[in-house]
């Protein structure tokens, strides 16, 4: 294939944009992210694009924070970003004049913990990005798993920690429910949990950081747990726990290869995935998940962006096989 594969991975946060080529991804182009209107984000990312692909541009992927339709490259809601039904794939098309693709970014993120460089090498994966919230994304069949409109893989949702007596949740209620495994693991819950425990424990780590006039958050924790404080340790592996239940659910339900953990308490390491592998041995049906790895994420902040340009070169060489645009249903 001639020509750079373009990723943009499009955060709530900053925009970065890089080129993948020869299996390497090149420097990365990053800015705060434009999120005063959805025309203002678009020129944002084809100016971007233009500045890193410099002309040679075979394609481009672009990771957002949305559920995406991705027959169509329609963003038909977003997270932080003005991207509300939003047809980005033609827009970006139009602007650009080359093949563009548009995905969730976890999406992006799981296909580029599937690769080793810019080659498949596990078919069969599952990823959970443990932040802010806790997402996820599918990799079957060496492909993105999107289900029926595009929304597939919201790891986080999954119900843990419910209880009969909370009753059915009511239409409307607001998200993440109670007893999921986003209000249970993600970064803000480890938040709360550091903070009560510095209230609670003030001869800990945490406490001597909040009688220094610290805001104790999750960050604490984790290095309070590397620094070998119990307290910190504990909640990292409360934390782990938790998050293990997530995935022993995913490995009875996808059997895969890999569950790769990302996202910012990912910084925890071994304090976590230790805890996340114990409950995995003692919940998974005995016969499934033989093969499967549990591990971190090889590819860290960039996999996103990796991933995107992954998409991309993964979709046009699909498109390049006999009926493969009519097969897919891609719209332009």
């Amino acid at each position: 294939m001639e020509g750079a594969l373009i990723g943009v991975d499009v955060g709530g946060t900053k925009l970065s944009v890089a080129a993948l080529e020869d299996g390497s991804l090149g420097p990365v182009d990053t800015a705060p992210t434009e999120t005063m209107s959805s025309e203002l984000l678009v020129e944002q990312i084809v100016a971007a694009v233009e500045r890193v692909g410099e002309g040679r541009a075979a394609a481009v992927g672009v990771g957002v924070p949305s559920a995406v339709e991705f027959a169509s490259g329609r963003a038909r809601a977003s997270v932080n970003v003005p991207l509300r039904d939003v047809p980005l794939r033609t827009i970006l098309r139009e602007r650009l004049g080359v093949r563009c693709y548009v995905d969730n970014d976890a999406n992006c993120a799981a296909l580029a913990e599937a690769h080793e460089g810019d080659r498949l090498v596990t078919r069969e994966l599952v990823m959970f990005t443990v932040g802010t919230g806790v997402g996820g994304g599918l990799v079957l069949g060496g492909r993105p798993y999107r289900g029926a409109t595009g929304a597939a893989g919201e790891l986080g949702h999954m119900m843990v920690g419910a209880s009969l007596r909370d009753g059915a949740p009511t239409p409307g209620e607001r998200f993440p429910q109670p007893g999921s495994l986003e209000a249970l693991a993600r970064g803000g819950a480890l938040d709360d949990m550091a903070a009560t425990a510095a209230h609670q424990q003030p001869d800990s780590e945490l406490g001597r950081r909040a009688a220094r006039g610290a805001q104790v958050s999750a960050r604490d924790a984790v290095e309070a747990a590397h620094a070998g404080d119990p307290e910190g340790g504990r909640l990292i592996r409360l934390i782990g726990e938790r998050l293990g239940v997530g995935v022993a659910n995913v490995i009875n339900i996808f059997d895969p290869e890999v569950v790769a953990l990302g996202g910012g308490v990912s910084a925890a390491g071994d304090l976590l995935l230790g805890p996340v592998r114990e409950v995995v041995r003692r919940s998974v049906l005995p016969g499934v998940g033989e093969r499967t790895e549990v591990r971190m994420s090889h590819h860290g902040a960039v996999g996103g962006l990796l991933g995107a340009a992954l998409l991309a070169g993964q979709e046009l060489a699909e498109e390049a096989r006999p009926g493969g645009e009519v097969l897919t249903g891609r719209v332009g």
